[in-house]
């Protein structure tokens, strides 16, 4: 199997194809840092979300359920009536759908969908993610068109299904896993996998962990792997940490241990602000601390010393009201423990269409938690030296191989009770999917050959002007409909609209054919690359110009004579239409790349913004006087009076006009 860790490569395999990726890979091998790298790079609009809070919060998304609006309950892709206390079929679901405009529009723009901690997710929730995005996009390809990057590690925690669930999911599912969904029956899905790993350096240990991430008895070292065996170990002066496989257990170490130091107790309450639920909170509201404690940092020290990471042990030596000071044990060092922010967000539009975040509510607190003992399902993506393992404790299928992936080498872990063969399982499901979805040996390829495809497919989508003539005639009809002031401008607008969007309507087509043929010829080696870089040059800036000079401009002069004139409310509305829809299509112009190439020439650059400033009422009037209307005229077609009229003409310097038209 080829060694693929090339975090370029696989940016280049999402930023110039439109393939739906599953990114995965062992434990420490980088899947986190590829997306905080990613996501800075991409010119491709995006959002991140994630199956729980903790998780979307962590990765800077949002959750599915909040985004999507989707109803946390069983979902089954049916029609058929359904138990309602088991689950809902697609007729249930779709009045779930009805979103804001603000949220339709967001949709609509995006480009890719970025799923995080993937490994919890559900087939009936990622379903639901296809039946939403395919009724808003108005697209029935799966998910509407948009592309996936689906990151995590199937082989560590699996989603949670209940008995009733799973009873009537696995009459329509598979298995429980995303890749089961019906929407993946529909596209290619590939696995690329991170082979380098980071954590750990032994090889001695890496072999013991893959034989236990693939359930591989015959070849594991049970009598190495539990050498680390010592069901009396206490520790004394070094730091360790239990893994536990609940909640309580963890909480139960935890507080035995504090309430065995002597010091009195401090307590640090967050501070909590805008909308941030409490099932949301990523640490405790208020922090119960004694000198001695040992804790655990939650998250990466934003600051820029870096003193602290996700993970990383230490003891407290200092509190006061308003300070915390920890020491690392590894180094002896002290720092003052500083107080972290976590945001709850959501996903908007700026005005000029790209996808943005806004913060709903914040969560302040110091990123420190008792850590004595942490349950498997908050350590996973941290890094330990020293572990205390209970395997024996309810170990749920790939529990055993998150904890021991956790610490960085054999002779840090302990183990409280043998690991025997019977602990050791996984789904086959999983490694049948990834072998036949495993692209590594042909991401080079498969870049190569779609690359060229897609990036000329996005153009031709971007610089079509077909929608053009559609919205000339609604326009029109709107135009035709009303009493415009000058109608003699009205009546040359629509003749050269309606000329201009035949012309455009047919250049598109020609465009495309031309583009297409050389394509065909680039991949036979008859026809330079540079050849349709230049073809696309001349057809963005091409399309800018004629849509900015013969539509937008002169529009935007119309506007500005009839908003707020009486009596056009509707007709101004639908010129707002057609403005917005002109100024969206040339920012989409000016954004235009062929791979790395930018299409647009800034020289050609005017001002194509779509504030319209109001043209003065009396140019208006001075406008159609100068072409030979009279005042009376005038008036009457812009509901004004006759000495309103007169007052206008004034205002230019026309004392005599009343004098000329009453004579």
């Amino acid at each position: 199997m080829k060694t693929f860790y090339s975090l370029d490569g696989l940016t280049e395999l999402l930023e110039h194809t439109s393939r739906n990726v599953f990114l995965t890979g062992k434990a420490g091998t980088g899947k986190t840092t590829f997306l905080n790298e990613f996501v800075k790079k991409t010119r491709k609009k995006h959002i991140i979300v994630a199956p729980t809070s903790i998780a979307a919060i962590n990765a800077g998304g949002v959750t599915i359920h909040s985004l999507f609006a989707i109803p946390s309950r069983t979902f089954v892709p049916t029609t058929e009536p359904v138990d309602p206390n088991l689950a809902m079929n697609i007729n249930e679901l779709f009045p779930h759908f009805k979103y804001r405009k603000d949220k339709l529009d967001l949709f609509r723009e995006i480009e890719l969908i970025i799923i995080d901690e993937v490994s919890m997710l559900r087939a009936d929730l990622l379903d639901m993610m296809d039946h939403s995005l395919r009724r808003v996009r108005r697209n029935q390809l799966p998910f509407g068109g948009a592309q996936l990057l689906l990151i995590g590690d199937l082989y560590q925690l699996p989603p949670v299904v209940r008995y009733e669930s799973e009873r009537i999911l696995s009459k329509f599912y598979q298995t429980p896993f995303f890749f089961s969904a019906k929407a993946f029956q529909g596209i290619p899905l590939i696995t690329v996998e991170l082979l380098k790993v980071y954590r750990q350096q032994s090889p001695e240990f890496l072999e013991i962990l893959d034989a236990v991430r693939h359930a591989d008895i015959c070849n594991l070292d049970f009598e190495k792997l539990n050498s680390r065996y010592n069901p009396d170990f206490e520790p004394e002066n070094e730091t360790y940490i239990h893994l536990c496989s609940h909640n309580r257990i963890s909480d139960h170490i935890n507080q035995k241990k504090l309430n065995e130091l002597p010091d009195d107790s401090h307590f640090y309450k967050a501070v909590v602000i805008g909308e941030f639920k409490e099932t949301q909170y990523p640490n405790d509201e208020t922090l119960e601390l004694k000198v001695g404690t040992q804790i655990m940092f939650i998250r990466n020290d934003s600051s820029p010393e870096k003193k602290f990471y996700n993970g990383r042990l230490a003891k407290i030596s200092y509190l006061d009201e308003d300070l915390i000071k920890a020491v690392f044990e590894e180094t002896g060092k002290e720092i003052t423990v500083t107080k972290e922010v976590w945001e709850q967000k959501r996903y908007t539009l700026d005005g000029e269409k790209n996808i943005k975040t806004e913060v709903l509510g914040s969560f302040e607190q110091y990123p420190i938690r008792l850590a004595w003992a942490v349950t498997i399902h908050k350590s996973q993506g941290l890094t330990f030296d020293r572990v205390i393992i209970d395997a024996g404790r309810s170990f749920a299928s790939g529990q055993v191989y998150v904890a021991l992936s956790r610490c960085r080498t054999l002779e840090g872990i302990v183990l409280k009770s043998k690991i025997t063969p019977e602990a050791i399982f996984c789904d086959h499901r999983i490694e049948h999917f990834q072998q036949s979805t495993h692209a590594n040996d042909i991401l080079e390829q498969l870049i190569e050959q779609e690359k060229y495809d897609y990036t000329l497919h996005k153009l031709r989508m971007t610089v079509d002007a077909g929608w053009l003539k559609d919205t000339v005639m609604i326009w029109a009809a709107a135009a035709l409909s009303v009493e415009i002031p000058d109608q003699a401008k009205l009546k040359r607008l629509l003749k050269d609209f309606e000329s201009e969007s035949e012309k455009l309507f047919a250049v598109s087509g020609k465009f495309g054919k031309i583009i297409h043929q050389k394509a065909l010829s680039f991949a036979a080696g008859t026809c330079h690359w540079t050849e349709i870089e230049d073809k696309c040059k001349g057809a963005v800036n091409f399309f800018y110009k004629s849509i900015a000079e013969d539509f937008l401009l002169p529009l935007k002069d119309l506007y500005s004579e009839t908003a707020g004139t009486k009596g056009l409310k509707a007709f101004n509305e639908e010129t707002k239409i057609f403005l917005y829809d002109l100024a969206d299509y040339i920012e989409k112009l000016k954004e235009c790349y062929l791979l790395e190439l930018p299409l647009f020439d800034r020289t050609l650059e005017v001002d194509t913004s779509i504030v319209i400033a109001k043209k003065p009422t009396h140019l208006i009037t001075f406008e159609l006087f100068d072409k030979g209307i009279p005042p009376s005229e005038i008036a009457e077609k812009r509901n004004l009076t006759l000495p309103t009229i007169y007052k206008h003409l004034a205002k230019m310097g026309l004392t005599e006009v009343e004098k000329t038209f009453k004579m």
